[in-house]
C-alpha cells in the first residue's frame, strides 16, 4: 500500500506543477500504475459532479459573456468607493458575495484591482484588504450552493439523508464569521501605507501615479442586468429544491435527485441567458470562468478517480490503524483535509479524493459538514492564480511572498478564517 501512495503522491505533486489541466491528467497517469501494476479494481468516475459542475460553469460563463460580471464589479466599486476607510471590512464581504453567487473563487480576479486602487487612494495599506479579501473568495466556495465543492459534498453526504440546507446553514455562518475575524485581524497588518519603505521607494521613482482611478465600462447594462438576475433566479431555485424536497418531482423510480435538479436549472439558466441576451453561443467558452471551470471538471475527473480507486483498493488497511483515532478526535480530519488541499489546489478534488475516507472512517455527516471549511488550504504556498493577481494589482508592492516564502501577504488572513470558520462550524452542529 505504502508504494501505491507514493505513486499516488507524486501523481498530484507533479500534475500540480504543470499547472491547468495537468492535474487531471496525471490522475490518468495514476489509475494506469493502480490498475495495470498494482491491480486495483477501476471505481467509477465521478460523473455526476463533472456533470454539474459543468452545467454551472455553462451559465456562469454566459453571465460573464453578457456582461454580467462587470455589472457586479460596477455595483463593489460604488460600495467600496462610498465607504473607503473600511475597505478592509468591505473588500473581503464583496469577493465572498461574488464567489457565493458565483460558485467559482476566479470571479474575484474582477474586482481586485479596485480594492487595490481604492485602498491606495485611502492611504490604507493595500495588503491588508487585498489579503482578506482573496481568502474570503476562497472561504465562500464552501458556503456557495453552486460551487463545484458543496455539490460534491451533497452528492457524497445525500444518501445519509443530508440536504443542501443542512450544509449551508452550517457553512455560511461559519465561513463568514472566519472571514469577518480574518477581516479584523488584517486591520494591524505591517506598517501604515505612508511609512512603508518600497511605497515611498515606488512613489519617488515615478512608478505610482496618484491621479489614476480604474474605469469600469459595461457596453450593455441592460444586457448585464439581466445575465445576472437570470442567473440568480436559477441559483435561488437550486438552493429551494435542496432545502425543500418535497418540491422536487417523484416519479416510478424514486423522487428526481439534486444532481440532476442542478444540471436542468444551470444548463437552462445559460441558455435563457445566451437567448435573451442574443449573445453567441461560443463567446461564453473563452472567457475566464469557463477556463478555469473546465479545468476543475478534468483536475476532478482524474484525481478525484485515482483517490477513490486508491482508498477502495486499500480501505481495510487505511481505516484499521486509525479508525479508533479519529473516531475519538474526528477534528482531526481537518488537518488531513487541509494538507490534501494544498496539494490539489482545489477544493472539490479534495472532497471527491478524502471526503469518502472521512465516510469510510464513521465520521458523522454534520461532523464532516463542519469540517468542510478546512479544504480552503491552498493559499498555504503562495502560487494559486487569485493570489498571484492580488500581488500584481498591488502597485504599492506592500502585498507580497515573504524571504522565506511561507511568510506571505495571505498566511495570517487564510489561516484565521480557516480556523474560525471550523471552530464555529463545531459549534453550530452542537446548537443544531
Amino acid at each position: 500500500m505504502l508504494l501505491q501512495l507514493l505513486f499516488v503522491l507524486a501523481a498530484i505533486i507533479v500534475g500540480a506543477r504543470l499547472g491547468g489541466i495537468g492535474l487531471g491528467v496525471m490522475g490518468g497517469v495514476g489509475m494506469a500504475v493502480l490498475v495495470f501494476v498494482f491491480g486495483l479494481e477501476p471505481t467509477s468516475p465521478p460523473i455526476d459532479v463533472m456533470l454539474m459542475i459543468a452545467a454551472v460553469i455553462s451559465a456562469a460563463a454566459a453571465m460573464q459573456a453578457a456582461g454580467g460580471l462587470d455589472y457586479l464589479v460596477s455595483i463593489a466599486e460604488k460600495l467600496l468607493r462610498r465607504h473607503p476607510s473600511q475597505v478592509t471590512v468591505v473588500s473581503p464581504l464583496v469577493t465572498y458575495l461574488f464567489t457565493f453567487v458565483a460558485g467559482t473563487g476566479h470571479v474575484a480576479y474582477s474586482v481586485l484591482p479596485v480594492i487595490a486602487e481604492v485602498a491606495r487612494e485611502t492611504k490604507i495599506r493595500p495588503e491588508r484588504p487585498l489579503g482578506i479579501a482573496v481568502i474570503a473568495s476562497q472561504q465562500a466556495i464552501t458556503a456557495s450552493p453552486i460551487s463545484a465543492a458543496t455539490v460534491a459534498l451533497l452528492g457524497l453526504l445525500a444518501g445519509a439523508g443530508v440536504s443542501l440546507f443542512d450544509i449551508l446553514k452550517i457553512t455560511i455562518p461559519a465561513t463568514l464569521c472566519g472571514v469577518l475575524v480574518g477581516a479584523f485581524f488584517s486591520k494591524k497588518v505591517g506598517k501604515e501605507l505612508v511609512d512603508d519603505t518600497e511605497y515611498q521607494r515606488r512613489v519617488k521613482a515615478g512608478m505610482i501615479e496618484e491621479n489614476e482611478k480604474p474605469v469600469n465600462k459595461i457596453k450593455n447594462p441592460a444586457k448585464a442586468r439581466l445575465s445576472v438576475i437570470l442567473f440568480l433566479a436559477a441559483t435561488v431555485l437550486i438552493v429551494l429544491f435542496g432545502s425543500i424536497p418535497a418540491m422536487r418531482p417523484v416519479f416510478a423510480d424514486g423522487q428526481v435527485g439534486m444532481p440532476a435538479i442542478i444540471e436542468i436549472l444551470m444548463l437552462t439558466a445559460c441558455a435563457l441567458i445566451l437567448l435573451f441576451t442574443r449573445t453567441d453561443g461560443i463567446v461564453p467558452t473563452q472567457g475566464s470562468v469557463f477556463i478555469a471551470g473546465m479545468q476543475a471538471v478534468i483536475a476532478i475527473f482524474g484525481i478525484a478517480w485515482m483517490g477513490d480507486t486508491f482508498i477502495n483498493g486499500n480501505l481495510a488497511a487505511i481505516t484499521g490503524p486509525i479508525e479508533g483515532i479519529v473516531r475519538s478526535m474526528p477534528w482531526l480530519f481537518a488537518v488531513a483535509l487541509f494538507v490534501m488541499s494544498i496539494l490539489l489546489y482545489s477544493q472539490a478534488a479534495t472532497v471527491r479524493a478524502i471526503m469518502p475516507l472521512g465516510v469510510a472512517l464513521g465520521i458523522s455527516p454534520m461532523m464532516l459538514i463542519a469540517l468542510f471549511p478546512a479544504v480552503n488550504g491552498y493559499f498555504f504556498i503562495p502560487n494559486y492564480p487569485t493570489i498571484v493577481a492580488a500581488i500584481n494589482f498591488d502597485r504599492t508592492g506592500t502585498t507580497h511572498i515573504g524571504k522565506w516564502v511561507l511568510n506571505h501577504s495571505f498566511m495570517m488572513p487564510g489561516m484565521v478564517a480557516t480556523v474560525v470558520a471550523i471552530g464555529v462550524g463545531l459549534l453550530l452542529i452542537q446548537v443544531m
